[in-house]
């Protein structure tokens, strides 16, 4: 065991005989356990617009993903735990991203990737653009620009790990007794709708449906005649 790894299981609070630093490692059940996943996380292997080929550089041999345990980039969604959103999100395309993530298993991360995936980029507010993936998936890392570069994606998967690394097993909401329901997938019609907004779509429609009440016509003014 090396001495960056050794750094990152063993705990500050007890003091390991020298003779016995190499063999053996005092450390909680939360360290090992980050320790593990921070080290091994499998990227989702899709891209959706040029932000995609700055992932597919990253992934490369020049900055090679493999020193941190990430060159294993997945075709089924069933066996990653790391979707990077890597590019414009369209409203055609949200579906299938929201039906995606509900495919992977816990635990799973989302890192958008690229000015357009964290909110609209230079398409904002565009008739078939999505203003940012976080309106229907959780995000937990945003790497801006337009595209990032590579080092600034390996930027974004450092911060990551850091936040693994401050997880418990407690808190998580993957080892939580109550079922983790999925996300709703988007329905696309003539725009596309959250199935989550269903209840003030329907308020609103009602609404628009009523016709307003009438105001009573005003009598006209009586004129006197000289």
């Amino acid at each position: 065991m090396n001495d960056m790894k050794r750094e990152n299981i063993n705990s500050t609070k007890y003091d390991i005989p020298p003779e016995l630093e190499g063999q053996v490692a005092v450390t909680t059940i939360d360290k090992i356990y980050n320790w593990g996943r921070r080290s091994s996380i499998w990227p989702l292997m899709f891209g959706l617009a040029c932000c995609a080929i700055e992932m597919i550089c990253t992934a490369a041999s020049r900055y090679d993903l493999s020193r941190f345990g990430m060159e294993i980039l997945r075709p089924s969604p069933r066996q990653a735990d790391l979707m990077i959103v890597s590019g414009t999100v369209t409203k055609k395309m949200i579906p299938q991203i929201v039906r995606l993530y509900n495919q992977m298993p816990e635990p799973k991360y989302v890192l958008a990737m690229g000015a357009c995936a964290s909110g609209g980029g230079p398409f904002k507010e565009g008739y078939n653009v999505v203003s940012g993936v976080d309106r229907y998936i959780p995000v937990d890392v945003y790497v801006p620009g337009c595209p990032p570069t590579p080092q600034a994606l390996l930027h974004g998967l450092i911060t990551l790990q850091r936040k693994i690394d401050t997880q418990t097993i407690k808190k998580a909401r993957w080892y939580g007794k109550e079922p983790i329901p999925a996300v709703p997938v988007p329905v696309l019609g003539p725009d596309i709708m959250d199935p989550r907004q269903y209840g003030i779509i329907k308020e609103q429609a009602a609404k628009i449906a009523q016709p307003e009440p009438e105001e009573p016509a005003e009598a006209a003014p009586v004129t006197e005649q000289a």
